[in-house]
C-alpha cells in the first residue's frame, strides 16, 4: 500500500535535509537539483517519484510536487526552426529553386516569394488547408479575400465568371503590371479565397520569379502580402524574415522589389467601375484607357 503523502514528504526533506536542499537549489543548473534528491529524477523535463524511494513511480502533481519543497522543471518548449532563406536571381530565376518552392506549393505549404510591388505569400488557392494557412501566418481576418497572382490574361480569364469589357481593356493595358481587377469568381474558385464574397482579385504581376513559378507549379497561386495583417509590406526578404521568418518553411531572396506601393485595385461589374485602392498605377492612368 502506498505510504501516505505526509510520510513521503519527510523523506524527501530527509535526503538533503530540508532547507539545505532548497539552499542549494538556488545555485545548481534545473536538472542537477532534481538529481539531487534520491526521491525525485527528472525524467523527459517532468518531475517523477523514483523507485529507489519505495513509492509508487508514477508523475508528481505539480501541487503535490511543491508540498515537497521540490522545484519543478519543465523542459522549454523547442522553439520553431526560421524559414529556410534561398537566392533566386529576380531576373533569371533558376529552374532548381523555383522547382524547389514548387514542391513546398505541391504539398499544401505557404512560401514567401518577391513580387513587382511588395514580397507576397504564395500558396495552392484551391488547397483549403494552406489558405487557411495564409490566415494564420499573417494573422489576417478571414472577412479579408486573398487576391490570385496569374502569368497570362488567358489563365485569369478562366478564374472570371464573367469578363467585362473593361477588364480587357485593362489588362491589356496595365497587365503585366501592378494593377488588381476584381471581378466575379468562377465557381471553382473556393469561397473562402473570396471571402465568401463571390468574387476574386486577379493580377499579373510583372515578376520572372512569380510567372516562372505559377509556371513550375502548373496552376495560379495566392498573392496576398507577405507581412503580419497591419504591419508595414516587406520589399526585401530581410523584413520578410523579421516579420515572418518563424511562420514560414520558405522564403525566396531575389533581392529588394523597389516597391514603395501595392498594386492599385479596380473592381468591375458589368460596365461600372470604382478604385478600391489606389496603388502604383495612377487613377489617371485607368481612367484614360477606359474612354
Amino acid at each position: 500500500m502506498a505510504r501516505s503523502e505526509a510520510a513521503h514528504r519527510q523523506e524527501c526533506l530527509r535526503c538533503e535535509n530540508g532547507s539545505a536542499f532548497e539552499a542549494q537549489a538556488k545555485k545548481d543548473p534545473p536538472l542537477q537539483r532534481l538529481a539531487g534528491c534520491r526521491n525525485v529524477g527528472a525524467r523527459q523535463g517532468r518531475c517523477v517519484l523514483a523507485e529507489l524511494c519505495g513509492s509508487v513511480a508514477a508523475v508528481v502533481r505539480k501541487s503535490a510536487a511543491k508540498r515537497c519543497g521540490v522545484l519543478l522543471h519543465f523542459a522549454q518548449k523547442a522553439k520553431k526552426l526560421p524559414a529556410e532563406l534561398l537566392r533566386v536571381d529576380a531576373q533569371s530565376p533558376e529552374a532548381e529553386v523555383l522547382r524547389y518552392a514548387a514542391s513546398f506549393l505541391s504539398r499544401g505549404s505557404v512560401v514567401a516569394i518577391p513580387t513587382d510591388t511588395f514580397y507576397g505569400l504564395a500558396a495552392d488557392p484551391f488547397n483549403l488547408a494552406a489558405v487557411d494557412e495564409i490566415y494564420r501566418v499573417k494573422g489576417r481576418p478571414e472577412a479579408r479575400a486573398l487576391p490570385i497572382l496569374v502569368r497570362s490574361l488567358e489563365q485569369a480569364v478562366t478564374l472570371a465568371r464573367e469578363v467585362p469589357q473593361n477588364f480587357l481593356k485593362l489588362a491589356q493595358e496595365f497587365w503585366p503590371g501592378a494593377l488588381t481587377l476584381v471581378v466575379d469568381a468562377a465557381t471553382k474558385v473556393p469561397l473562402k479565397v473570396t471571402a465568401n464574397t463571390g468574387k476574386v482579385a486577379l493580377r499579373w504581376p510583372k515578376s520572372e520569379i512569380a510567372r516562372e513559378l505559377i509556371a513550375e507549379f502548373d496552376g495560379p497561386i495566392t498573392g496576398t502580402s507577405a507581412n503580419i495583417s497591419g504591419f508595414p509590406s516587406c520589399a526585401s526578404a530581410t523584413q520578410v524574415m523579421k516579420q515572418l521568418g518563424g511562420r514560414l518553411p520558405l522564403v525566396l531572396d531575389g533581392g529588394d522589389t523597389g516597391g514603395t506601393l501595392g498594386s492599385t485595385i479596380v473592381d468591375l461589374h458589368g460596365g461600372a467601375w470604382k478604385i478600391i485602392r489606389e496603388g502604383a498605377v495612377a487613377v489617371e492612368r485607368i481612367e484614360r484607357a477606359l474612354k
